[in-house]
């Protein structure tokens, strides 16, 4: 907790909603120079856009109306 808080600068709220593995991948991109260095994946366009389509934000709490 004292990481995600201290140096991931993450709110309560966000670290309580995060999954374990989410909180790992933000670990890893801390850790490794950051999301886009030498050597880390990087996603892509179409794959962030295929991944919208099939997770779309619902409900108010992300701006929709369901």
């Amino acid at each position: 907790m004292r990481f995600a808080f201290g140096q991931l600068r993450l709110t309560p709220d966000q670290f309580w909603r995060m999954s374990p593995v989410e909180l790992q991948a933000a670990l890893d991109g801390y850790l490794y120079g950051g999301f886009g260095a030498e050597g880390a994946p990087v996603m892509g366009h179409n794959e962030m856009r295929a991944l919208c389509v099939q997770f779309p934000d619902q409900g108010a709490e992300h701006g929709g109306n369901g």
